[in-house]
């Protein structure tokens, strides 16, 4: 019995010592690298070329058998690489010719493709709406420090156009291209691209709330015109501060609407 006694006394201590010797375990700093396939690594070397300028818009890219050697892969793979930049718009034919070139992708696809990936990101109206008060006041005052007669004259033939369309769907078209063509004369491409997306998502809710609201097209026209009245007069301060209460303007259209403002911008909102 003492013998037992000792023996687990002995196994205690034992157990006790290898606790106090073992360190806890630690998670690793760093996991293992994803392997990506050899076609994935083709597109991102080319298209980092493309980012540096070593290749510019224009220049011819190698065929797809120089590629291919280059790379030490099969053509198959090339072409794959070569679909995925075709498709973000880095490289494509002209005029019917087989020869890949670099491009530009323009503004209007890419703001489409940020549009698509803002809706499968599930981003509400209410986020749409923070980022248009955010970035459209700031358009509007831009646009008044710089902005022309002949802008002017476009400004107003867009109000026209919204204030004479005979249905939602043709007013809200010409209320996103006030906005769009707001961003296009402020200067700042990097707004411009920031404003399209967000307009075009925020679409179908515009058309809910000017079919609900009686008075929703009124008073976008009455906010579309102090706008251009400060553009014209160069008073950006003016301009800035009506096309902040325009947009809040917005949310409010949206409550008396009935509109959730938590309600998920779906895929179909980039069809408009």
């Amino acid at each position: 019995m003492l013998a037992i006694l000792s023996d687990n006394r002995t196994i205690r201590q034992s157990g006790r010592a290898m606790s106090e010797s073992t360190p806890a375990y630690k998670a690793p700093l760093f996991e293992p690298l994803a392997r990506q396939p050899a076609s994935h690594r083709i597109s991102t070397v080319i298209e980092q070329k493309i980012l540096r300028r070593s290749l510019r818009p224009g220049d011819n890219l190698p065929t797809e058998t120089e590629l291919a050697e280059q790379f030490a892969v099969n053509r198959s793979t090339v072409r794959e690489a070569l679909r995925r930049l075709e498709s973000a718009g880095l490289v494509g034919r002209e005029g019917g010719s087989k020869r890949l070139k670099v491009t530009r992708p323009g503004h209007a696809e890419t703001a489409s493709r940020v549009g698509r990936t803002l809706a499968l990101d599930d981003v509400t109206f209410i986020e749409l709406w923070e980022a248009m008060r955010a970035v459209a006041p700031r358009v509007a005052a831009l646009t008044a420090e710089q902005g022309s007669a002949a802008d002017v004259a476009q400004l107003e033939a867009i109000v026209s156009a919204v204030e004479t369309a005979r249905s939602a769907d043709g007013a809200v078209n010409q209320v996103v291209e006030f906005f769009g063509k707001l961003a296009e004369l402020s200067g700042n491409r990097v707004l411009q691209l920031a404003m399209q997306p967000v307009t075009r998502l925020l679409a179908p809710s515009l058309r809910r709330m000017i079919d609900r609201v009686p008075q929703g097209r009124t008073r976008i026209l009455v906010a579309q015109r102090c706008i251009v009245e400060a553009i014209r007069e160069h008073r950006p301060d003016e301009a800035e501060s009506w096309m902040t209460r325009h947009v809040q303007d917005f949310r409010r259209g949206y409550e008396l609407a009935g509109i959730a403002l938590d309600t998920k911008v779906g895929i179909g909102s980039m069809a408009d």
